[in-house]
């Protein structure tokens, strides 16, 4: 499954956004060049790593939904 890069940037730009809203910020969020590169395989978004704080407030932003 192939996708345009345009639109894996895309979509990490909008989640980079809410994540900002909610206070959130994931440093190495991005696109998986290997996954991308693959011919067969989805492109996978790169969350990263992130520290404790961080962790906890996505906890508690995706728990108010």
């Amino acid at each position: 499954m192939e996708n345009d890069r345009a639109e894996v940037e895309s979509v990490i730009m909008e989640l980079r956004e809410v994540l900002a809203r909610a206070g959130i910020v994931l440093p190495s969020l991005g696109f998986d060049p290997v996954s991308y590169a693959h011919r067969t395989m989805p492109t996978l978004v790169e969350l990263g790593r992130c520290n404790i704080d961080t962790a906890r407030r996505l906890a508690k932003a995706l728990g108010e939904r």
